[in-house]
């Protein structure tokens, strides 16, 4: 069954071909199984699993079934899930129940979906190889020498491995596209403010925005079409309506404009990664799209800045996690500044620290119009380097990230080098934009990406245009060995 896709598998439990509660325990048997070598889940919700099944069960025999009433998913430990833990894959959240639903979790809840667990991720969302969790790495199910990418490296290896039907993750440089393409799947980072942020853990809130892990364009529509919309709790939020991402996947690609940033192509881009992503824009063309060069000048400044503006604001964000209302406090403090000073020591990884005090140095006295305000100033430059493009292409398409996945340990003594990993994606973050990872032609036996980049509110095109590269490749198909 789990090799099955979601449409199939919807069709099947309303063919009363197997049940919800028979598809939910396939999948938890897959988990006890398969995950202790990848550590994908910090949480496994097996019982509150087998309820919501049998509730879908009872949706099914009453003739009340959705496109994913039944389907077993699996939500980054970032969104608030009312009774049950919310790590944050923080020592600082071990304990946290969380007494709310976030947005995103509670939409998928009311369409049917069925929480397997919480999977694992770099603590705080910041990381790029899912190294920095308190609870330990997460192996890549194609290598398990190698990271599955960050920060959403759990749901990437989970769904890659077929421990869930697909995931949610956070996107806030390139943490659902990036390990999108180290597994070999589908990841979609919606336009800033196309899903609600309300209960996701907040790391850089300009930046942040929630999406997919799935097999394949296809089933990661059905789960944006569910989870995005409008929240009036969400001052990010826009009011705009969600189209039918499910309905436009067939369209044709006759006259699709695509750009090819010249500054996504040149020195740091292995040669293997670069000749997949240019085979997968030859199947474009002869789907009836055309090609044309562009140049995105100031993208390669989007890196020194996501790391200005980043950290300032998760030095804010992290500042609530004191010891005093809830989270991690160490024990026998001698007065508050000792509360302050070992809680927070103790319950936030090196990482973490790291960005904290990058942060609150760019924020402080100073420094701030040298560097936050500057950085902010690039920013808008970046930005409209894409506005210009878009008057002239209607998607932009290059690698999603340089290499394939790198071993496990190969970059945490460096973290330039580790922040460099995300060089192509983290522009889309800073300019607001969607952008879209998918399986490319494998490279040495592992997977690759090709990353889409389109203009704001412009999903549903990515996906149409992910999905009929799908249809015309079988790319997205091949399964890492170990986890058939």
């Amino acid at each position: 069954m789990h090799d099955q896709s979601l449409a199939a598998l919807a069709a099947g439990l309303r063919a009363r071909h197997f049940s919800s509660r028979e598809l939910t325990e396939h999948y938890l048997a897959r988990i006890e199984r398969l995950d202790g070598a990848l550590n994908s889940f910090i949480t496994v919700t097996a019982d509150a699993a087998r309820a919501a099944a049998d509730a879908a069960d009872a949706a099914l025999a009453a003739d009340r079934a959705g496109p994913l009433t039944g389907i077993p998913i699996a939500h980054k430990d970032i969104f608030c899930t009312a009774g049950i833990r919310t790590t944050c894959g923080s020592r600082m959240l071990e304990h946290f129940i969380a007494p709310y639903e976030a947005t995103v979790s509670a939409r998928l809840a009311a369409a049917g979906a069925v929480v397997l667990g919480k999977t694992n991720m770099d603590e705080f969302a910041m990381g790029s190889s899912n190294e920095t969790s308190y609870y330990g790495p997460v192996h890549n199910p194609w290598d398990l020498t190698r990271v599955p990418g960050g920060s959403s490296g759990g749901s990437a290896a989970a769904v890659a491995a077929r421990l869930c039907v697909a995931a949610t993750g956070t996107d806030t440089g390139g943490s659902i596209r990036q390990p999108a393409a180290f597994c070999g799947i589908t990841g979609i980072k919606p336009t800033y403010g196309r899903c609600s942020r309300w209960g996701m853990i907040a790391f850089a809130s300009s930046l942040d925005q929630a999406g997919v892990l799935a097999n394949s364009a296809a089933d990661a529509a059905v789960l944006l079409g569910a989870m995005a919309g409008f929240d009036a709790r969400d001052s990010t939020s826009v009011d705009r309506p969600v189209p039918d991402y499910v309905a436009g996947l067939d369209a044709d690609l006759a006259g699709l404009r695509i750009g090819l940033p010249q500054e996504y192509f040149g020195a740091g881009l292995d040669a293997g990664v670069a000749a997949a992503v240019t085979a997968a824009i030859g199947v474009y063309e002869s789907l009836g799209a055309t090609v044309s060069d562009i140049s995105l000048p100031n993208s390669p400044l989007s890196v020194p800045v996501y790391y200005v503006v980043a950290p300032a604001e998760c030095s804010s964000n992290l500042a609530r996690f004191d010891g005093v209302r809830y989270g991690h406090r160490c024990a026998d403090p001698s007065d508050l500044d000792d509360l302050y000073r070992r809680s927070r020591a103790e319950g936030f990884g090196a990482e973490v620290k790291r960005r904290i005090m990058i942060g609150t140095y760019a924020l402080s006295a100073g420094y701030y119009d040298a560097y936050y305000l500057k950085a902010q100033q690039v920013r808008q430059l970046i930005a409209a380097d894409f506005r210009r493009a878009f008057e002239q292409v209607d998607l932009i398409m290059g690698p999603t990230t340089p290499t394939t996945a790198f071993a496990l340990g190969a970059k945490t003594s460096d973290p330039v080098a580790m922040y460099l990993n995300d060089i192509y994606t983290i522009a889309t973050n800073l300019a607001g934009l969607p952008g879209l990872s998918l399986p490319v032609a494998p490279v040495a036996g592992l997977p690759a990406g090709l990353q889409l980049i389109g203009n704001y509110f412009a999903e549903g095109r990515l996906l149409n245009a992910a999905h009929r590269l799908q249809q015309a490749t079988d790319w997205h198909q091949a399964r890492p060995a170990g986890f058939a």
